[in-house]
C-alpha cells in the first residue's frame, strides 16, 4: 500500500513497532502527571508551570544538542536518551507508589524528563534519514512516525484514564517504565553503522553558529520555524488546559479528561494519515496555511461548547489542524535542508515547537487563572487565526516579489511554486 510504503524498509519498520509500544506508556504518564498535579494543587497555573519545567530544556538546549548530534553517532545518543527516560519513569513510579512524592520532587523529575526528551527528539528526528534507504520515502516515514505518535495519543489516554481511575497514578508510571523495553529492544535490532562520525572538526559552538547562518540564508525555512514558535507560544498550549476544561466546564473527572485527550489523539491521527497519503511534490506550505487556520477555528468554537460531545468535536478539529501544520513544517525542513545541517535545523524546529511551548503554558495557565478558561480559549482561537493570516500574507507577498521575474522569463506562477 502506498500509504505504508516506508514500512518496507526493515530498520524503519522495527523502529516503528518499538515506538508504538513505548509511546502508549508515555501518553499514560502524561495524563497521570497532569491529573496528579491538578489533584494536589487545584491550580491551572501549576499545571502550566510543570509543563514549563518539563519542556524548557528544549528551548535552552536544542540548538546545542543539534550541533552535538550532527558531530556524533546519532544511534548511540538515541539509546542513551531512551535509557534516561526509562530511569526517570521508574523513579517517578516508586515515589508515587510509596507516597513520597512532593511538588519539588515532581518538578525535579519533570526537568530531568525534559532534558532527556530534548536529546531524544533531536536524535530521533535526525536519525530518521538512516532508517529509510530510499530517500523519496522520507516524507512518508515522517508522517507514519507522527501517525504512531498520535495513535498512541488515542490509546494511551484511553487506557491511562481507566488505570488512573481504578488503580491510581503509580500504575501509569510503572507501565510507562516497562514500555521502554520495547523501544530499547527495537534499537538493538536495527542494523546501522555505529562507527564514530569522522571528519567533523569544529566545536559544538562553531557548529551552532553555522546552523544559525544556514537558517538566516534560507528565509523560507526561517518563516516556517517562526510560525511554529508563535503557535507554540499562543495556541498549542491549549493542551495544558484540558484537565481544567474537564473539571470546570463539564464537572468531569479523570475519564472526562481522558476523553478530551483521546479526542485530540483522534484529530491528530486523522491529520497524520492525511499527511501519509500525500504524494511527493505536494504543496506543503499551502497545507500549513490550512492547518493553522483550522487549529484557530477549533479553539475559537471550543468555549461555546454546551455539551461534551461538541467540545470533543472542537478538540478533534483543533488537533487535526495542529498535526497538519507541524507535520508539514517538519517534512519541509527535513526535505529542504542539506544533510550536514539537518540535525541543527531540526533542533531549531524543536526549540520553536517544544521549547517555546513551556513559556506559552505559563502564559496560558496564568491567563486561565486570571480570566477563566473560556476567555482564555477564545483568545487562543483568535491568535491562531491571526497567525494563519500572517503566514498567508507572507506567502503571497513573497509570490508578488517573484511574479515579475517569472513572467519576464516566460514562467507561470502556480500554487505549487510557492
Amino acid at each position: 500500500m502506498y500509504i505504508l510504503r516506508s514500512l518496507y524498509h526493515r530498520n524503519f519498520r522495527i523502529h516503528f513497532i518499538g515506538q508504538a509500544v513505548s509511546l502508549v506508556g508515555s501518553w499514560m504518564q502524561r495524563i497521570a502527571i497532569s491529573w496528579l498535579v491538578y489533584s494536589m494543587t487545584g491550580s491551572a497555573l501549576m499545571l502550566g508551570f510543570v509543563a514549563f519545567v518539563s519542556l524548557i530544556p528544549s528551548l535552552l538546549l536544542s540548538p546545542f544538542i543539534g550541533s552535538f548530534i550532527d558531530q556524533n553517532n546519532k544511534y548511540r545518543v538515541l539509546v542513551a536518551a531512551q535509557m534516561g527516560l526509562m530511569v526517570q519513569a521508574g523513579v517517578l513510579a516508586l515515589l508515587v507508589w510509596f507516597g513520597w512524592h512532593t511538588m519539588p520532587l515532581i518538578l525535579i523529575l519533570s526537568l530531568l524528563q525534559g532534558i532527556f526528551n530534548a536529546v531524544e527528539v533531536n536524535a530521533r528526528q535526525s536519525f530518521m534519514l538512516e532508517l529509510v534507504e530510499d530517500k523519496r520515502d522520507l516524507p512518508n516515514a515522517i508522517a507514519l512516525n507522527s501517525t504512531v505518535f498520535n495513535a498512541a495519543r488515542i490509546v494511551g489516554p484511553a487506557i491511562g484514564g481507566l488505570v488512573l481511575s481504578q488503580y491510581g497514578e503509580a500504575w501509569c508510571f510503572l507501565i510507562n517504565f516497562l514500555s521502554f523495553i520495547g523501544v530499547l529492544v527495537s534499537l538493538m535490532l536495527i542494523r546501522v553503522d555505529t562507527a564514530p562520525v569522522k571528519g567533523q572538526q569544529e566545536s559544538t559552538w562553531e557548529g551552532l553558529k553555522q546552523g544559525y547562518r544556514y537558517l538566516q540564508d534560507h528565509p523560507q525555512l526561517k518563516a516556517l520555524i517562526l510560525l511554529v514558535a508563535f503557535s507554540s507560544l499562543l495556541v498549542i498550549p491549549y493542551t495544558t488546559l484540558l484537565p481544567v476544561i474537564a473539571k470546570t466546564l463539564f464537572e468531569g473527572g479523570a475519564k472526562t479528561y481522558s476523553w478530551l485527550e483521546s479526542a485530540a489523539g483522534i484529530g491528530a491521527m486523522t491529520g497524520a494519515v492525511y499527511m501519509a497519503r500525500l504524494h511527493a511534490g505536494a504543496n506543503l506550505r499551502f497545507r500549513v496555511m490550512f492547518g493553522s487556520a483550522l487549529m484557530g477555528l477549533g479553539l475559537l468554537l471550543l468555549p461555546f461548547a454546551s455539551n461534551i460531545l461538541f467540545a470533543l468535536v472542537c478538540v478533534v478539529f483543533t488537533a487535526l489542524g495542529m498535526m497538519v501544520q507541524n507535520s508539514c513544517v517538519n517534512t519541509y525542513l527535513q526535505t529542504h535542508t542539506m544533510p550536514a545541517f539537518r540535525a541543527r535545523i531540526i533542533s531549531y524546529y524543536i526549540m520553536a515547537f517544544q521549547g517555546v511551548f513551556p513559556i506559552g503554558s505559563l502564559i496560558i495557565g496564568s491567563l486561565a487563572q486570571a480570566v477563566g478558561v473560556q476567555w482564555t480559549l477564545l483568545t487562543q482561537g483568535v491568535a491562531g487565526l491571526l497567525i494563519s493570516i500572517g503566514y498567508i500574507y507572507y506567502i503571497f507577498h513573497n509570490l508578488q516579489q517573484h511574479r515579475v521575474p517569472a513572467q519576464a522569463g516566460g514562467g507561470q506562477i502556480t500554487k505549487k511554486s510557492i
